[in-house]
């Protein structure tokens, strides 16, 4: 379903957000960032772990909450996961290696709005909510030059 400039995806159980992640890995290309936003238990980890699994990655994922930073290697380029929920000032991200990050592979962020300032403009924004019912949805909102790729591909 459309709304606006989002794109609604109902996430009822793991599977849905598997197939979402399973859309969303062919469009990927070194360099792009993708942000995930949402409350506590919203689904962003979820997401993260399935997309990194579509790509190839095996083993443990664990999540970057408290190392803020995980990196992948997967058979076309690297994935770094951030978990910004801990960064005290954005100027951290620099210590993190957030602009090499961004420049070598795919970034996923989780909390992104702490990095407001290092934001690309292209970029995928993926909103993880929960409705009163206690069902998981998530909002895919293209910026940039994602919003041609997005709309291609849909």
């Amino acid at each position: 379903m459309t709304t606006g400039d989002a794109f609604h995806v109902p996430l009822p159980d793991l599977a849905a957000t598997e197939r979402l992640a399973a859309r969303l890995a062919p469009l990927l290309r070194r360099g792009d960032l993708l942000a995930l936003e949402g409350d506590l238990g919203a689904g962003k980890t979820a997401f993260a772990r399935a997309l990194l699994r579509v790509l190839g990655v095996t083993g443990e994922v664990p999540s970057p909450t408290f190392t803020l930073l995980q990196s992948y290697e997967t058979a076309t380029f690297p994935v770094h996961h951030f978990d910004l929920y801990r960064l005290k000032i954005e100027i951290e991200l620099d210590e993190l290696g957030w602009h090499e990050a961004l420049a070598d592979g795919v970034t996923i962020v989780e909390w992104p709005t702490r990095a407001a300032g290092f934001l690309p403009e292209d970029r995928l924004e993926l909103h993880f909510a929960m409705d009163d019912a206690a069902t998981r949805h998530c909002a895919v909102k293209p910026k940039g030059a994602w919003q041609g790729r997005w709309e291609n591909a849909r």
